[in-house]
């Protein structure tokens, strides 16, 4: 059970209490039933809708996202919806300062295009329909992360009914995230002498080790993608006729692939693909799985079965939590998300394919240079071909990883208290095998500002796949904790 509330607060400090029921109130009568609209929307990334402009779904939503900030009428906030020709949109909104002599800015992001369907949804829910069912809101896109730009209004809103002073607050929401974020660095050019000099940003699109405490993401891994092809025929020809002549092109693209990746252990054999573990990051992992410990692998849905009549499950690559972890965050790690060439099962006659291809989704540790990579990777794949078949792999771009700058004083007790107010335990930090291109960027746009990257992402909340959540009871805590944290930022 949780530690109450702190009650003894300055009162020149946000006061939690207060601050935890308006969050809650705003949640329950307003932001769960505009989640509830946004989730019927399908506003897939352009990656997975190349006719989003024709569609309008992305604008939709960033016209009900923009409407429902005007309709806050927060004191001093100016919003713009901001479109560079041959771009997916973005939200921008500006709140001034109201602490005296303040020249900091707080940037807070998030996204509103979503990732596809995907199959295998509980037959009760559905991607594109809300449900409501014990504090978890499924569909897609709520958790990832349709509900920042209203999460962050509220945590606004917060500090300004209780009239603490706070520095200037900008947001930018866009709508490419889904797809490498490609449209983002053009947009925060465009905007850069109206970002201000930001000391503190707030990324509501990560995750959670679980819903007890706060959680502040150290590192993001950094991701490649692309689609690689091997022909070997012009047409599909009869089995019996070409095997074992014609050599098959699913034999040469595990050959090829077995370049990369020792099937039998999973790990990628490019020396280049891996870095060190910095030493802070690895006592981080050590402290993060003494909390977390075997409900780090756990908290996936293993498919199950019968074995000789007792239950069997399949397992994960290790059952070390502190392996598990680095695992998931400092490794390179190969993962097949597509494929063509291949026939249903019910269209599946006795013809050996012409081709193969797979969608491949490659991603690197924090430290690795994507660009490099990329270029390592497609000419690993593509030289030298068995049988001298048509191999060719091509990439949709990549994205370096994250590792978080130092931390400075004041924001580590900021987080720590911040999750001692509204969750009763101190902040966990934690590395996110996701990739979230923009924290790269403002690190290098912004070297001394601090990170608060966090999100609502914990255990089964299965962002990306079927039956995502969000949990409604976490975002209210982590609502409360950004103001609060808001609120601390110093000058």
């Amino acid at each position: 059970m949780n530690a109450p509330l702190h009650r003894e607060i300055p009162a020149h400090i946000l006061n939690a209490a207060q601050a935890l029921s308006q969050v809650t109130t705003q949640w329950d009568e307003d932001i769960v039933r505009q989640l509830t609209d946004y989730i019927a929307i399908p506003a897939k990334s352009p990656t997975f809708d190349p006719d989003w402009e024709k569609h309008g779904h992305i604008d939709t939503v960033m016209r009900h996202a923009a409407t429902w900030v005007e309709a806050q009428k927060v004191e001093g906030l100016t919003l713009e919806i901001v479109r560079l020709e041959g771009r997916t949109p973005v939200l921008f909104f500006e709140i001034p300062a109201t602490r005296a002599g303040s020249t900091q800015t707080v940037l807070m992001y998030g996204h509103l295009d979503k990732q596809p369907e995907f199959t295998g949804w509980r037959n009760d829910l559905s991607p594109w329909k809300a449900t409501y069912e014990d504090g978890r809101l499924y569909g897609r896109g709520g958790a990832d992360d349709g509900y920042a730009v209203y999460a962050s209004i509220a945590a606004v809103q917060a500090l300004k009914s209780q009239n603490v002073p706070h520095p200037r607050i900008v947001g930018l929401i866009e709508t490419c995230e889904e797809s490498g974020s490609y449209d983002l660095l053009p947009y925060v050019n465009a905007l850069k002498d109206r970002l201000g000099e930001v000391a503190l940003v707030v990324c509501l699109d990560s995750g959670a080790g679980n819903y007890d405490q706060l959680w502040l993401t150290t590192s993001l891994r950094g991701n490649a993608a692309g689609v690689l092809k091997v022909e070997v025929l012009t047409e599909g020809v009869h089995s019996g006729d070409a095997s074992g002549l014609v050599p098959s092109s699913f034999r040469i693209m595990r050959h090829v692939l077995d370049r990369l990746e020792d099937s039998a252990t999973g790990r990628l054999l490019p020396q280049s693909f891996h870095c060190e573990v910095p030493a802070d990051r690895l006592v981080q992992a050590q402290a993060t799985a003494a909390i977390l410990g075997d409900e780090i692998y756990k908290r996936f849905p293993w498919a199950h079965y019968d074995c000789e009549g007792a239950a069997a499950f399949a397992l994960p690559t290790t059952t070390d939590p502190v392996e598990a972890l680095l695992n998931r965050t400092w490794r390179p790690t190969l993962s097949v998300t597509g494929a063509e060439g291949f026939p249903s099962f019910r269209d599946a006659g006795n013809v050996l394919r012409p081709y193969t291809a797979f969608k491949l989704s490659l991603r690197f540790p924090p430290l690795v240079d994507a660009g490099v990579a990329v270029q390592e990777l497609k000419k690993l794949l593509e030289d030298n071909a068995p049988y001298q078949a048509k191999v060719t792999f091509e990439s949709n771009g990549g994205a370096t990883g994250w590792n978080a700058p130092s931390t400075a004083p004041w924001f580590e007790t900021a987080l720590n208290a911040a999750s001692q107010n509204f969750f009763g335990a101190p902040c966990g930090t934690i590395g996110q095998g996701g990739t979230i291109p923009l924290m790269g960027m403002l690190s290098k746009g912004f070297p001394k500002a601090q990170m608060m990257v966090c999100g609502v992402l914990g255990p089964k909340s299965n962002a990306h796949g079927p039956n995502e959540f969000l949990h409604v009871p976490y975002a209210k805590k982590l609502t409360a904790a950004v103001a609060q944290v808001m609120a601390s930022v110093p000058g």
